[in-house]
């Protein structure tokens, strides 16, 4: 019944909790959400992102309350839970998107470092699943959806702290259902591995290549993830879902021949994350502190590639069509065998 309320409420007054909501794949979902007429909590460092996101919730027919919240912090996590709960009642769905990284060889990468990767992009979902778990599991209802990769599947180099930390959601999650399902509750869970995609990250990520850090194509565009997450806050029965033809190659090719990708990607990784366009060693990054925060500027969602970035993802247009799909295979086929079958009696 829990379940079945959440349902209902998902095309007016659900109340989202979405982490990282200020750019790239968070702040296209809370667009989405907005659509809905959603009641949603936007948590992230920047304050001008977390403006900017409200404005587009509200004007697209939503609710919004911008919290700035430190996600690697979790008594601020938790407080920002309270906030969402006091303004618009109980929290039905959390989605956590918030991360960070650095751009560089493992060798090259400050111990200092690798922790705030750790404690945002690991650490981060961790905490926001605990403050989602503390409300819903008393209801017995509601949904946390994670925001993965096809990197915490298959790791590439250059990349080691982030592709570390979503392996690590990818463990935790796993866990977390399972003990799920063992108490028999209606608190659902699932995880979304994502592609390469069009996000300010790569303007504003720590990096110590050479030239300008560019996610590995194909790329997609932040509403294609966007509506991968929302499919799957409104189908959370299922583990994960693969979006992307990218993704699916990634993960299946990991599955069949890991040590070829291992030989592929030591020759290729490299230049694969880089564009053309040097980079001076000093430019401005938000390990540690925004730059969509005081004094800096609003990003938006989309990255600097937007005329390489592809706005749909037949893959993920099956996968949500699937049963439509396999009625008309089915539909075709019996048509087809019945037309064999009368042209066959005719003979």
């Amino acid at each position: 019944m829990a379940f079945n309320l959440i349902r209902r409420r998902t095309k007016s007054g659900q109340v989202v909790v979405v982490t990282g909501a200020s750019a790239g794949i968070g702040r296209a979902t809370a667009q989405l959400l907005g659509q809905r007429g959603a009641h949603v909590g936007l948590l992230a460092r920047g304050e001008k992102g977390l403006e900017a996101a409200a404005a587009e919730v509200k004007e697209a027919g939503g609710e919004a309350l911008t919290i700035p919240t430190d996600v690697s912090d979790y008594g601020a996590v938790d407080e920002a839970a309270n906030r969402v709960e006091e303004r618009f009642g109980p929290i039905d769905a959390w989605i956590n998107v918030a991360f960070t990284s650095v751009f560089a060889p493992f060798a090259q990468i400050e111990p200092d470092e690798f922790r705030r990767v750790t404690e945002v992009t690991y650490l981060g979902f961790v905490y926001g699943t605990m403050a989602a778990l503390k409300r819903m599991l008393p209801r017995d209802s509601g949904v946390i959806v994670q925001v993965g990769s096809a990197l915490g599947n298959r790791a590439i180099p250059l990349q080691s702290a982030y592709c570390g930390a979503k392996h690590a959601v990818n463990g935790f999650t796993e866990s977390l259902r399972t003990e799920l399902l063992h108490d028999g509750s209606k608190v659902r869970v699932t995880v979304v591995q994502m592609p390469a995609v069009n996000t300010p990250q790569f303007s504003w990520v720590l990096s110590r290549l050479g030239k300008h850090p560019q996610p590995v194509p194909p790329i997609y565009q932040p509403e294609v993830a966007a509506r991968g997450v929302i499919h799957a806050l409104d189908h959370p029965r299922r583990k994960q879902y693969w979006v992307g033809a990218s993704t699916v190659a990634t993960i299946s090719g990991q599955r069949v021949a890991p040590a070829l990708l291992d030989r592929y990607l030591a020759r290729n990784g490299y230049s694969s994350q880089q564009t053309d366009q040097p980079i001076s060693s000093g430019r401005p990054a938000n390990l540690w502190e925004p730059l969509d925060g005081p004094g800096g500027r609003d990003f938006g969602a989309h990255g600097v590639f937007d005329d390489q970035a592809h706005g749909h993802s037949p893959q993920f247009w099956a996968v949500r069509h699937r049963l439509s799909l396999v009625g008309g295979a089915l539909a075709a086929g019996a048509l087809a065998a019945s037309d064999w079958g009368r042209r066959h009696l005719q003979q």
